[in-house]
């Protein structure tokens, strides 16, 4: 028989219906043979649709439970605890972006994992989507020669929310908003085709204003290399007209990945003007993506391979994050690795 990771799944909201998913279609290596949530209910439903054991605590779980490695999916001012528990008990752990929502807190995380010795991942799924490596690809081959400069768009409706308030309106909670949370996804593909952000100056709004984060930042980021960036990221307004969510120019072509379902990456050079389709964006996104990276979690786990992206490098996007913060406050560039 094939060897196997066995896993918890740490949280039962909707983030872990995506990673069950995943794991179903990508990563077959991976055995889901408890679920935790301290959610009675939620934990029952999920056990019986995964065919494993519930848990409503962590120690409950790593105490009489079997399993290898955890996969961590809750609120991010949970990061810190959860995952160190899990180190100090020798397991695998894959943890949801962000690492947690302070530097310090990060540093501890590291600390617990390098003592315990075990594969630590930062889940980040947009560094394995099909058209951020396309991308990275074509840049690398000189497809648009130099690159001048580039946009990210992280944009959603805000529509109209009733019931509980989401953790995720809650600063305490999330740590930060748009752009710790779901502009993570969009930073990274700028950092891998890029390089280093090495400083940025940006405005943050609140146009969604039961969240307590920022719901609106517009800001330039300038990587190591010189070259400029914009990264947009918006939670507001009732309906978003379509467009791109990157664009990437340089001095032979330029790159464009476009919004919506229907979207696709497209070049447009001097043999294709008029733009060609390089590939369809969706295929590859969504619950595939999370299939991904728990297949390479799973292989560093069972093979010893190194993970595409490591712990350490998933701090950038949270840098990034923070600098933005700091210059919403101060007017002014900030540094990301000061």
């Amino acid at each position: 028989m094939t060897q196997r990771v066995k896993i918890a799944l740490v949280g039962c909201g909707n983030i872990a219906q995506s990673h069950w998913k995943g794991l179903q279609a990508e990563a077959p290596q991976i055995e889901v043979t408890a679920i935790v949530d301290t959610h009675t209910e939620r934990a029952a439903a999920m056990a019986e649709q995964t065919g494993a054991k519930a848990y409503t605590s962590l120690e409950q779980a790593l105490s009489t439970g079997d399993f290898d490695a955890v996969d961590i999916m809750l609120p991010h001012y949970l990061h810190e605890e959860t995952a160190i528990s899990a180190f100090a008990a020798g397991k695998h752990v894959v943890l949801e972006k962000p690492m947690a929502p302070t530097l310090d807190a990060c540093d501890r995380i590291l600390a617990a994992a390098k003592a315990a010795g075990t594969v630590f991942m930062i889940a980040e799924q947009s560094h394995y989507w099909p058209d951020t490596l396309k991308v990275q690809e074509l840049i690398s081959s000189g497809a648009i020669g130099e690159i001048i400069t580039a946009r990210a768009y992280f944009g959603n409706a805000a529509g109209i929310h009733t019931g509980p308030k989401p953790w995720r309106y809650e600063l305490a909670k999330s740590g930060g908003g748009i752009c710790m949370d779901g502009g993570a996804h969009w930073i990274r593909p700028l950092r891998m085709w890029l390089g280093e952000v090495d400083e940025v100056v940006a405005v943050t709004g609140h146009p969604k204003e039961e969240m307590e984060g920022e719901s609106y930042a517009r800001s330039m980021l300038r990587f190591e290399s010189g070259v400029v960036a914009v990264f947009d990221a918006l939670d507001g307004g009732m309906f978003i007209g379509p467009g791109e969510e990157f664009r990437i120019t340089g001095t032979l072509g330029e790159l464009v990945i476009e919004k919506g379902n229907d979207g696709h990456l497209i070049r447009y050079d001097e043999t294709h003007p008029d733009g060609e389709i390089i590939m369809s964006k969706r295929p590859g996104r969504g619950p595939a993506s999370f299939g991904y990276e728990l297949r390479d979690f799973s292989r560093a786990v069972l093979e010893g391979k190194t993970l595409e992206a490591s712990p350490e490098y998933s701090l950038g996007e949270l840098r990034t994050a923070l600098a933005i913060y700091r210059s919403a406050a101060s007017g002014q560039w900030e540094k990301v690795w000061a």
